[in-house]
């Protein structure tokens, strides 16, 4: 079960012109980060991902649509983005298996050298 969500970092309103509507004060760009959380993890990756919408037709905007004034505006904001480092945390599920295995291998060493027996 690996569940992929973004989380936001920036959102930012452009004062360009929209490419479907045309209207000044609409779009809207936003930058989202991944984050994978499963069974034994959690974890922020490096993958950065844009989207642009426009509010007042309530569109979406895709690269194949943007002007070069967008494609700038784009690029430099794409520039002061700070994401959040890569991370990865265990989960509590994931130190039981941990600890258990640790366990396990040190009662079977034990064992082996005769200095647990039964």
């Amino acid at each position: 079960m690996k569940l992929q969500q973004y989380f936001t970092l920036k959102e930012v309103q452009l004062n360009n012109n929209c490419p479907e509507c045309y209207s000044n004060n609409g779009l809207e760009l936003t930058f989202k980060q991944r984050f994978i959380e499963n069974l034994f993890y959690k974890a922020i990756t490096k993958d950065i991902i844009n989207k642009m919408h426009c509010n007042t037709c309530s569109t979406d905007i895709f690269p194949v649509q943007w002007t070069d004034d967008i494609e700038q505006i784009v690029a430099y904001q794409k520039r002061a983005v700070k994401p959040k480092p890569k991370s990865t945390k265990m989960k509590k599920s994931a130190w039981i298996i941990v600890v258990s295995g640790v366990l396990l291998l040190v009662a079977i060493i034990l064992f082996i050298t005769e200095i647990l027996s039964f």
